[in-house]
């Protein structure tokens, strides 16, 4: 069976994270082995924040580490968010994929997702668009942000904007992305998901 890597893509405030964490979850306990799904870390400078661990979520590095990876020619795919702090970097590197073995999840942009795509072939990079209302989507986002210890609405705001333009239905069209996965329901999303991973994995 071919081994693939499925990119989980969407707005801020879809539930990314939730779905990204219940699919690695099911991969290993309903699942046949062949099935299993390892997670891809990638890596970031954005500061890492409380209740997550190094090499878990992302591998945390600085911008100086970045750049010896860039010159020696291990970056797939870069981009930086330029936040009210300041720019903050994410990539991916070659040496923490083996497609010839496994099957990756990871959670990517649609630029991440597309130099992915273009690395490895779209027969083996699989994209899991995730979507929900708008509204909801921003009512979410409040939500989560009230949890944290200091509050960035500003933030929250400029996340909300972007995504208007960085998911917009010509770019969606430009990266060949058609299905969605609607998380009104996250038990139900997940199941579908699950099946859309079993069904390529299998190769049906």
């Amino acid at each position: 069976m071919n081994k693939k890597l499925f990119c989980i893509i969407g707005k801020s405030a879809t539930g990314k994270d939730t779905i990204y964490t219940g699919l690695l979850y099911l991969s290993k306990t309903i699942l046949d082995h062949s099935y299993q799904l390892y997670p891809l870390v990638t890596c970031t400078t954005r500061p890492i924040r409380p209740g997550e661990t190094n090499g878990k979520e992302y591998h945390f590095v600085t911008v100086d580490e970045l750049n010896r990876l860039m010159e020696l020619g291990k970056v797939i795919e870069h981009r930086v968010y330029h936040t009210v702090h300041g720019d903050w970097h994410y990539f991916t590197t070659d040496d923490v994929i083996d497609l010839e073995h496994k099957n990756y999840i990871t959670i990517a942009t649609l630029e991440s997702y597309r130099k992915l795509r273009d690395y490895y072939g779209e027969d083996r990079v699989v994209p899991l668009y995730i979507t929900v209302p708008d509204d909801r989507r921003l009512i979410r986002a409040v939500k989560r942000e009230k949890q944290q210890k200091t509050n960035e609405y500003s933030e929250v705001c400029r996340r909300y904007l972007a995504d208007e333009n960085d998911f917009s239905e010509e770019k969606l069209k430009e990266c060949g992305i058609t299905e969605q996965f609607v998380n009104d329901d996250l038990t139900e999303c997940t199941q579908q998901i699950l099946n859309k991973i079993a069904k390529e994995v299998s190769g049906e």
